[in-house]
């Protein structure tokens, strides 16, 4: 059974990104893919990044959890919204703090924006990011424009029947390759 990790990239004021987190975690539990669970950003509250984990001489309790949790999945989904075409400096935070961690991860990147290029300007910065990292990053994305009217504060979307279609196909891809480093990896 396939272990996702939702992050929920925001730690802005009335943030967004959650009510997409929170649509994803339904979405799997509800169709049993597998167990889930959701990192959201805020509550870490990481300080600017100064060193990768693995060479940080006293990384905080927090720090380690969020790393082992990040190892532990079998696949992630990173929601972040789009500020300004790129994506939110939390996001490259915690990005740049692990490196091991997000070694062939399986990571399928969901983008939100209140606007109607649906974050798809953040990407392609932020697939570059993560291959640099050596992530594996499927070609699936899940962007979603105006996420202020797609989703309601609890994940619900308005149009739950297109939304369903689109995650289902999001989310196979993201199986897929997760299913597919478990075989590599004789797991």
């Amino acid at each position: 059974m396939t272990h996702f990790v939702i992050v929920s990239g925001s730690v802005r004021v009335g943030r967004n990104s959650p009510r997409v987190a929170t649509y994803f975690q339904k979405y799997i539990e509800t169709n049993q893919l597998g167990t889930v669970e959701v990192l959201d950003l805020m509550t870490y509250n990481f300080p600017i990044f100064d060193e990768r984990l693995r060479l940080q001489k006293n990384p905080t309790s927090d720090t380690l959890k969020f790393a082992e949790k990040i190892k532990a999945a079998d696949a992630i989904i990173l929601v972040t919204p789009e500020y300004n075409g790129g994506y939110p400096a939390a996001v490259k935070n915690v990005i740049d703090l692990l490196y091991d961690e997000w070694f062939r991860k399986p990571i399928a990147v969901a983008t939100v924006s209140a606007g109607d290029f649906a974050g798809t300007q953040a990407i392609t910065s932020l697939q570059f990011t993560l291959w640099k990292m050596k992530a594996w990053t499927v070609p699936a994305t899940f962007p979603v424009p105006k996420v202020q009217d797609a989703f309601d504060e609890n994940g619900v979307p308005k149009d739950a029947a297109t939304t369903d279609k689109r995650a289902k196909s999001f989310l196979d891809e993201l199986i897929w390759a997760a299913t597919a480093k478990a075989k590599m990896s004789g797991q």
